[in-house]
């Protein structure tokens, strides 16, 4: 790992966030990271409270004569998305990041780095410490498995949290406040097969090479979905050359775009070079379709290992079918500005369970108007009966809706002027923010959301802005400051 210089500004962000790259944190583990944040809070002799999801609630106590202030609330979540190149030698699942300054940014070579939302918990935990920054008193939140559905925030015991002005250290520019945000839902399609037993050696067909991303904040952006990428191959091959799966999978975690994709199939000595044919043939309308955002989009056909069963005709056809018909994109813009994704699907898991006899197809679902969520669940569900398939829905979490009126927001806005002049932008993104939980978990609670400049969330070469950090951490003192005056 390289050892990234400590003379980076902020001093103390920079020191809590390079802890966190060697420390590991992928949703639903994050035992070691809690455990260094509670080793971090008892050093400093401050109360912290773990609930039984394992968040953390870390009691700052004022600074002197700022004791009478109002409880703020910081909230940053300690999971990351745990992505890597499959030639890379690092793995962020093992506390193995390769760090890199390059000029203004922070960035991670052939992983994610973990700035979402590492970045965050470093500035929560700098503030709390820094003898320059002047604050009431404070609780810091510190949430679990926010790249799993929000989980942490949803299950969080709201007893321990007695503050109701919130800061979201979640936010990814550095241009103003967040102040709203989509809501999601995920659906999962079950299809049952029957297995049919088979000799020979199997056929590998893997795309791989795409830029992957947050499927939320690179939506927009028309990068390749693999497992879409393979669904229209296979969806080609099979108008043209029979074949049976054996297996399906694509995709790594249920809020990116899926980069790698491969099926196992059993292909006719006889028609195998036929399938190549038709199927590079796709690939290459693949690759001029995906040639400005994905410029390493790859396909592979090889023989693989030896098969002894392969999924029946009739289950293969309804694979292939869900695979290239399941939707992947926009849906629709936000009608008061046609630049801004209102409602967009993502297909982002595909995973055959080779001992139950099924394959499950992920999709993760945002949108602004809770209405457009449920039409195109409905979409998926009539797509579902068709292939025959099982459909489960889960309503993660509703859209966070703007409040203009908050008084929090009002001060906000004057920090950010006295700061840095002029006015914020107030901006609804299309990720989700546990903002939209924990605004019904906390009831009358405000909150904004904040953070630097981070590029290239959830795939490998995640990187953030050092000057934009520094902007960050500048306008988090101010705010606090003017909180507790």
């Amino acid at each position: 790992m390289s050892a990234p210089p400590l003379e980076l500004e902020p001093a103390l962000v920079w020191e809590r966030f390079f802890e966190l790259t060697e420390i590991p944190r992928p949703s639903k583990a994050e035992g070691q990271v809690r455990a260094h944040v509670l080793a971090w809070a008892a050093s400093r002799s401050l109360e912290a409270t773990v609930d039984d999801e394992g968040n953390v609630v870390v009691r700052v106590p004022a600074s002197p004569g700022r004791e009478s202030a109002q409880m703020v609330v910081l909230q940053a979540h300690l999971d990351m998305v745990c992505e890597r190149d499959p030639t890379s030698l690092f793995d962020p699942r093992e506390g193995r990041i390769d760090v890199r300054v390059d000029g203004d940014w922070v960035r991670a070579e052939g992983t994610t780095l973990g700035a979402d939302n590492g970045i965050g918990v470093a500035a929560a935990l700098a503030v709390s410490e820094d003898p320059e920054l002047p604050h009431g008193p404070l609780e810091l939140l510190f949430t679990v498995s926010e790249e799993q559905g929000l989980t942490g925030a949803r299950l969080l015991d709201a007893s321990l949290v007695a503050g109701r002005l919130l800061v979201n250290l979640d936010g990814t520019s550095d241009e103003g406040f967040t102040v709203g945000c989509a809501g999601s839902i995920h659906t999962y399609l079950r299809r049952y097969y029957e297995v049919e037993i088979a000799g020979g050696r199997g056929l590998e067909v893997r795309v791989s090479g795409a830029r992957g991303g947050h499927s939320g904040e690179e939506i927009a952006s028309g990068r390749a979905n693999a497992n879409k990428a393979l669904g229209r191959i296979l969806d080609r091959a099979l108008s043209a050359v029979p074949f049976r799966l054996v297996l399906l999978e694509g995709g790594v975690s249920r809020n990116a775009i899926p980069r790698e994709a491969r099926a196992v199939l059993r292909v006719g000595d006889d028609d195998l070079d036929d399938f190549r044919e038709v199927a590079f043939a796709e690939f290459d309308a693949l690759r001029n379709e995906f040639a400005g955002t994905d410029p390493q989009l790859a396909l592979d056909v090889a023989r693989s290992r030896r098969i002894h069963y392969t999924v029946d005709d009739g289950s293969t056809a309804d694979l292939v079918q869900l695979l290239a018909e399941l939707p992947t994109g926009v849906i629709a813009a936000r009608r008061d500005n046609p630049d801004v994704v209102e409602t967009s699907t993502s297909l982002t898991r595909v995973q055959t369970d080779a001992e139950l006899d099924f394959v499950t197809f992920g999709s993760m679902t945002r949108s602004a108007n809770p209405e457009a969520l449920e039409q195109v669940a409905a979409q998926i569900r009539e797509i579902a009966e068709e292939a025959d398939a099982e459909i489960e829905i889960v309503r993660s979490y509703p859209p966070w809706q703007p409040n203009p009126s908050s008084r929090f927001l009002q001060l906000a806005r004057g920090t950010w002027g006295r700061v840095f002049g002029g006015e914020p932008v107030l901006t609804v993104v299309h990720g989700g923010l546990e903002c939209a939980v924990l605004g019904q978990k906390l009831p009358g609670a405000e909150m904004i959301s904040i953070g630097p400049e981070i590029v290239g969330l959830h795939a490998p070469g995640e990187k953030v802005r050092v000057s934009s950090t520094q902007r960050f951490y500048r306008l988090l003192g101010a705010l606090l400051d003017d909180l507790s005056r």
